[in-house]
């Protein structure tokens, strides 16, 4: 070759550093090339990714609504609720609660609670049939409080919006303004409380949550007292749940309640609606506008005994509220 060859090309050869060397470095440079490429593409999706993850982060914490459980050793005004043995074969299972931080005076918030109320009724709650939600300002309650059975003819209430009577003579009331409302409407359906009424059928004794003073505050699954109705100004709310089918159907629909408020109360911390625009309670212009300052709800647990103290449940425990949506945070 060094015969036959310029002395350029030999030199070029050797300094290539022998045969298909100089090719190889070229391959070799456009393969890390290549390898370059391929490493900035995986950069920059991995920085994507990124930049998404913690975009959708920052939407979940702009949803993110926060329920604290408080313990009843945590709580100097703990709550109990006895139960009578003469609820067993009436309505037997009731699961109660108290929720602070419920933000009722903001623009439609109690007009939206009392409609999500509804709706739940509805729904989980199969029109009343399986379970029914009672709501009470805690401030206007007298506990200890007691979960009876009474007849119709000695157990009175003061419904919601109506004045004092007794059980046997409200369901007589609504029975006639059943009638009065089909005739109108000309069909089988009624509205309101009526369509609740057939619940009660056959039952010798109805239930009834009663006060210390022996006031009837609740009549499940018919309704409550005016005594205790929620208004704007509330800001403690006790809730009630009862069912004559089981003690579980009564943790689901005290779930469903609680993370419902928890989105409610979010949503009007959020909106940032007048205080008092809603025109649905009075009583609001008497006090100075308060501005929220969080939409976290605190949830005090409730003990349910019998008559001789004996622990029936408590609410919530730690096994309810583990099915809450994933921007719920449940701080126990």
């Amino acid at each position: 070759m060094v015969n036959g060859c310029p002395t350029k090309s030999v030199l070029d050869y050797l300094r290539a550093g022998g045969r298909g060397k100089g090719k190889g470095k070229q391959q070799d440079g456009e393969v890390n090339e290549k390898v370059d490429s391929s490493r900035n593409a995986s950069k920059k999706k991995s920085a994507a990714k990124q930049k998404s993850k913690k975009e959708e982060e920052d939407v979940d914490e702009l949803n993110q609504m926060v329920v604290r459980i408080l313990h009843i050793s945590e709580s100097p005004t703990a709550v109990t609720v006895k139960v009578s043995a003469a609820v067993k074969d009436v309505r037997p299972y009731i699961v109660c609660c108290i929720v602070k931080g419920m933000n009722l005076r903001q623009g439609n918030s109690l007009k939206r609670f009392l409609v999500a109320q509804t709706k739940l009724h509805d729904e989980i709650c199969a029109k009343r049939t399986t379970a029914t939600i009672a709501t009470h300002d805690l401030g206007l309650l007298k506990y200890p409080l007691l979960y009876d059975a009474r007849p119709p003819d000695t157990l009175k209430i003061i419904p919601l919006g109506r004045k004092e009577v007794k059980a046997v003579d409200l369901l007589r009331q609504l029975q006639q303004e059943a009638h009065e409302q089909r005739k109108q409407k000309k069909r089988q359906n009624v509205s309101g409380l009526h369509k609740y009424l057939q619940l009660l059928d056959g039952k010798d004794l109805y239930p009834c949550l009663v006060d210390a003073e022996d006031h009837v505050i609740s009549f499940p699954p018919i309704t409550n007292s005016d005594k205790t109705k929620i208004k704007k100004t509330t800001k403690e709310l006790f809730l009630e749940v009862t069912s004559s089918t089981s003690l579980q159907i009564c943790k689901d629909v005290m779930d469903a309640l609680i993370i419902k408020m928890a989105e409610l109360n979010k949503l009007s911390f959020d909106s940032k609606e007048v205080v008092g625009s809603d025109e649905e309670t009075t009583a609001v212009s008497d006090h100075p506008a308060e501005e929220p300052t969080s939409f976290e709800l605190t949830v005090l647990q409730v003990k349910v005994v019998d008559v001789d103290g004996n622990l029936k449940v408590v609410y919530p425990s730690k096994t309810d509220l583990m099915s809450s949506p994933s921007n719920l945070s449940i701080i126990r």
